[in-house]
């Protein structure tokens, strides 16, 4: 031990408490949580099977947390954090991976070659990685938290990263690069390790810095709060890849038309002139470009991702968004569905495939909510009499034109009209009007197969997904995972028995995590499923815990009352569907929904707070806790199969199970 922990530790053995050790542990839990989201943003990144698993890197943070705060205050691990951390971010920089299109039950678009290690070897060393160098941040946090009574040690943590994510989202905000990222996380450890700083931190700094540095030099590259955007030349086609996946190509309309005219059929399918036109997914501009040159007197675009639009902006040789008569939202497209009172003679989906993942903490694509029944039915709602909904894109297989094209025949009374290529990559046009005769169709889509896949819905907007279960990918890799983590918690804090008198929290874990989901999809459908509301939500939350603990601090409610308010509060947030909110205006529905979500996630923290604060090893049953957030990610997946009000009666079980196992607890006097 070095001089100045046996120092620290003597000052907390006598009772006192070192003045800089709450601003250390404050800082520690900001690092531990900044990285973790630049893991999951760097590593969705270079990594393309992470753009739908980004869960992966969650779980392997919350096993490596666990672990980290299971090994408690033994010395050794938090030395070699950055060099860990440094050899992951440069390794998966330097090797990227792309996908291919493998797989029937859930689609992954991408290109037609894997260039790579193939998923079932990228995805457990990914885990792992991830794992231990969370693991290895986390013991420094550890480290600190032990010399605080446990209330106190969490409310710090919990401020710390209540900082970490405020952080990340204002860079997010501000359009930030890594290389700024690199310089937060590198004054984070230079200050957590001063004075012991060794060459091998500087190195390994270094190195962080220098795959940062790969990423800031290596050509056209733009990162959006959503993708790593990059973009090349080619025969006068502008090809944009995002997260190492083919996404966009910027060309003139004239090339565009050679290239696939299908982009211009919804004007000639509708019987009327464009007049007004909304498309979601405007992406770097040629749909408005294509509207503009068939006559739209205005055009409403919106695009969720900001960067994508400023490069359309810039590079489009059309200029689609300079034109006066383009309106240009970036949002959400299901959310600004929601707030518009506009009506419109042609409403186009354009190529509306996200690539990406809401978050690291569901299993929800940016335009999930896009393609569900009652979507369509909104979408309906904003049409002129005479007006046209038309969508397209690279459908894959005939199965999901097939879901999308019988979810417009229920909404509209009668099937669409159907242009497809039927070329590889299955490209398909459907059209249908508000009314019937406002679509010229040379062809009404029929079934290709006898059976047709259910419509998605806003509770299982999984549209992608074939089947109502959990595809056989997931299990296996679910299985593995939770294998290889009772491995290597066993192999950190020995039997599995010491960890007994910690199952309720642990249980509590599990619960928490599917609430904190659950939280995240509700505001994603009423408020959009954008990178600023998902943060707010967050941060939301983290703050409720702070307010919990506040009030834990200065009351001592009774236990078995709190499960109680906490069984009710699930059972309401349970009862009430998102439909009801959606009616509401946007005032009425953000209250109601911060009180469905929040209410179950601040009893459940009192819950929390007032068996913690009896524990008598704080970071043992801090890592049981974190522990059961792993759990409870993997639990997360049943929503494929159950949707995801079904979470909270997985949440509920699980809160009973803590009931049952921490009965002792409960009786005892705080």
């Amino acid at each position: 031990m070095k001089l100045r922990d046996r120092e620290l530790d003597e000052i907390v053995s006598a009772g006192a408490r070192p003045s800089g050790d709450r601003s250390r542990l404050v800082l520690a839990s900001f690092l531990m949580l900044f990285v973790e989201l630049v893991l999951i943003r760097w590593l969705g990144a270079h990594v393309a099977y992470l753009s739908f698993f980004s869960n992966f890197v969650l779980l392997g943070s919350f096993l490596g947390i666990g672990i980290g705060f299971l090994r408690g205050g033994r010395s050794g691990w938090f030395t070699w954090a950055p060099v860990l951390l440094a050899g992951l971010l440069y390794l998966s920089a330097v090797f990227p991976v792309t996908i291919d299109r493998s797989g029937s039950g859930l689609i992954f678009f991408g290109s037609f070659e894997a260039r790579g290690l193939p998923i079932w070897i990228s995805l457990p060393l990914v885990f792992a990685a991830v794992a231990a160098t969370m693991a290895a941040v986390a013991q420094g946090v550890a480290r600190l938290f032990e010399r605080f009574p446990a209330l106190e040690a969490y409310r710090l943590d919990v401020l710390g990263s209540v900082l970490g994510i405020a952080s990340f989202g204002a860079l997010s905000l501000l359009g930030a690069p890594p290389v700024v990222w690199g310089v937060v996380i590198a004054a984070g450890f230079a200050l957590l390790l001063w004075p012991s700083v060794r060459v091998a931190h500087l190195v390994a700094l270094g190195v962080l810095a220098a795959a940062f540095a790969v990423d800031a030099f290596g050509g056209s590259v733009a990162w959006s709060p959503y993708y790593r955007i990059t973009w090349r030349e080619s025969d006068q086609v502008i090809f944009v890849e995002v997260n190492g996946i083919p996404h966009q190509a910027i060309t003139t309309l004239a090339t565009r038309r050679a290239m696939e005219p299908t982009y211009f059929l919804p004007y000639e399918r509708a019987v009327g002139p464009p007049g007004r036109v909304l498309i979601i997914g405007a992406g770097t501009g040629t749909d408005v470009a294509i509207a503009l040159s068939e006559g739209a007197t205005h055009v409403d675009a919106v695009e969720i991702d900001p960067e994508l639009y400023e490069l359309g902006r810039r590079l489009h040789p059309e200029r689609p968004y300079d034109d006066p008569r383009v309106r240009i939202i970036v949002d959400d497209g299901r959310a600004f569905l929601s707030r518009t009172d506009g009506r419109y003679d042609l409403i186009l989906f354009a190529l509306t495939d996200s690539l990406t993942l809401v978050s690291g903490q569901s299993s929800l694509r940016l335009e999930s909510f896009l393609f569900t029944h009652e979507a369509m039915e909104e979408a309906r709602e904003h049409l002129a009499p005479d007006g046209v909904f038309a969508m397209y894109n690279y459908y894959r297989y005939p199965w999901l034109a097939d879901r999308l094209a019988n979810t417009l025949r229920e909404v509209y009374g009668e099937s669409p009209c159907f242009d497809s290529s039927r070329n590889i990559g299955y490209l398909a046009l459907m059209t249908v009007g508000r009314e019937p005769g406002a679509v010229e169709c040379p062809e009404v889509w029929s079934p290709s197969s006898g059976s047709l896949v259910a419509p998605a819905t806003d509770d299982r907007p999984f549209v992608y997904l074939r089947e109502a279960s959990v595809p056989t990918l997931y299990l296996v890799s679910i299985g593995l995972i939770l294998a290889v983590s009772a491995v290597a918690v066993r192999a950190v804090s020995g039997p599995f028995r010491a960890m007994r008198s910690s199952l309720d929290l642990l249980f509590m874990g599990a619960a928490f995590l599917l609430l904190e989901t659950k939280a995240v999809v509700q505001f994603a459908l009423l408020f959009g499923t954008t990178w600023f509301v998902n943060a707010l939500v967050f941060a939301g939350i983290l703050l409720t815990v702070l307010l919990a603990i506040e009030l834990a601090k200065r009351h001592q409610p009774n236990p078995v009352a709190l499960y109680g308010v906490l069984a009710l509060t699930v059972a309401i947030a349970f009862a009430v569907p998102e439909s009801a909110l959606l009616q509401l205006a946007l005032v009425p529905r953000f209250l109601a929904a911060v009180a469905l979500a929040f209410a179950p996630v601040f009893c459940a923290n009192l819950v929390f707070a007032e068996r913690f604060e009896m524990t008598e090893r704080p970071t043992a049953a801090f890592g049981a806790n974190l522990l059961g957030a792993m759990v409870g990610g993997t639990l997360e997946y049943a929503s494929l199969a159950y949707g995801y009000r079904a979470l909270l009666v997985f949440a509920a079980i699980l809160y009973g199970l803590a009931f049952l196992f921490g009965r002792r607890y409960l009786a005892r006097p705080a």
